[in-house]
């Protein structure tokens, strides 16, 4: 027995040790992974090879590595908290060093509407243009717009609804054929709001009258203003729906009909600009024998709106949500992966660096292949089994006890044959 086994065991428990408490300082970090020390005995051999009773001159710490399993996620009440339920990493830049690599999802918007984590580093992604169209290619960092949406004018409406079978011919005999301030001249209407090039908001109100069986007469005004007039201004029907006899889909208008919205004054006063050319489908109207109901009535136009807000997909697409109830995408978050993870160099500050032993990234969008999902609004924790570290602590405490024993014992050895006479 000599002094350097229970040297090189008492270094290596020590070794042991300090990775122990580096797990247990990082319980409760996000987005950290356990490490393990791993060791490996060591042999002198002879020149030409080790004898068959050849004893070991202790332990080295061969490696510290670190496991890259996955930590359980818990929600938080901030939407821009990413998880990742998976493989991958978040890719990192601060602008100037290679790109990072990270676990931890606790980003924010800085003052110039980039993502960034606690240190400052930009979250890497695809962007998108002003259409919300994403444009896949280089990653670069993620800024959320900070414009708001532009309006949109309406081309598009429509109206889903069924007309009363049952319901009497209310057609006048002689002109006006309609009167929209006496309900006797039609039988039903319904409104909806569109949009002109401003965005400026537009009543749209529909007027249903039953001409005959099976044939009803729609009428349209935008803001009080008949869309279709006679000779002596009198309203005339817009379009003239025909059902066949047993109620189901039109026969008559054949696609959609042709709205050319006049230029009116709206509510709040205001003159709003013409809208030429907007499409109307009446192909879902019905006549059954049941009460009139309008299931759908629907446009593409909107007014204008501020940005209010972003969202993150599972698929990593940050979605802007705007005052004006629409939304569109902004970008997409990027994520990688690598064949040897475990080849990452640890930088602090929750990220890590590739090096030759881990490959080249593997770059995809979450949810791809066998890259996680994105959950917004969680965070993944420490992967880190406290109640394991500490039952690992208690064992490294008694190898230390154990390796030192052993130098004692060395000790006392060699003071009785020194005391020989």
């Amino acid at each position: 027995m000599s002094f350097q086994q229970g040297l090189s065991g008492l270094n290596a428990t020590s070794k042991n040790l300090e990775v122990i408490g580096n797990n247990v300082a990082n319980s409760n970090t996000f987005g950290a992974k356990s490490s393990r020390a791993e060791f490996a005995d060591m042999y002198a051999t002879a020149m030409n090879g080790a004898g068959a009773s050849a004893i070991g001159i202790g332990v080295n710490l061969a490696a510290v590595t670190q496991q890259f399993t996955q930590g359980n996620i818990v929600t938080s009440e901030n939407p821009m908290d990413l998880a990742i339920n998976g493989a991958g990493f978040f890719q990192v830049s601060d602008g100037k060093n290679p790109v990072m690599y990270t676990r931890n999802g606790q980003f924010k918007v800085d003052r110039d509407g980039f993502v960034v984590n606690t240190q400052g580093n930009r979250l890497m992604g695809y962007p998108a243009d002003g259409t919300g169209t994403i444009l896949p290619g280089q990653a670069t960092s993620l800024q959320m717009p900070t414009a708001g949406i532009t309006p949109s004018a309406t081309s598009k409406i429509k109206l889903e609804m069924n007309l009363d079978a049952r319901s009497a011919t209310t057609l006048p005999a002689v002109s006006p054929l309609i009167d929209m301030s006496d309900p006797t001249t039609y039988n039903n209407a319904t409104s909806l709001t569109v949009y002109d090039a401003k965005g400026q908001d537009v009543a749209l109100t529909y007027y249903f009258q039953k001409a005959a069986t099976d044939q009803w007469n729609v009428y349209v005004t935008a803001n009080g203003t008949p869309l279709a007039t006679d000779a002596s201004g009198n309203p005339i029907a817009s379009t003239t729906i025909t059902f066949p006899s047993n109620g189901g889909t039109p026969t008559a208008p054949v696609g959609a009909v042709t709205l050319n919205i006049p230029a009116s004054t709206n509510t709040a006063g205001a003159a709003t600009l013409a809208i030429p050319g907007v499409a109307l489908t009446l192909s879902g109207a019905s006549q059954y024998g049941s009460p009139f109901a309008v299931t759908d009535l629907s446009q593409n136009g909107y007014a204008a709106g501020q940005l209010v807000g972003i969202q993150f997909e599972a698929n990593g697409v940050v979605t802007a949500r705007y005052s004006n109830g629409q939304s569109k995408p902004a970008g997409q978050v990027e994520v990688a992966t690598f064949r040897n993870p475990q080849g990452l160099q640890p930088l602090g500050g929750n990220a890590w660096a590739r090096s030759f032993a881990t490959g080249d990234p593997i770059l995809g969008v979450p949810g791809d292949g066998n890259l996680g999902a994105l959950q917004s609004g969680a965070l993944e924790e420490s992967n880190v089994d406290l109640t394991a570290e500490l039952v690992n602590m208690i064992t490294a405490q008694r190898v230390y006890q154990a390796n030192a024993q052993t130098i004692k014992t060395q000790d006392q050895v060699l003071q009785t044959l020194v005391n020989l006479r």
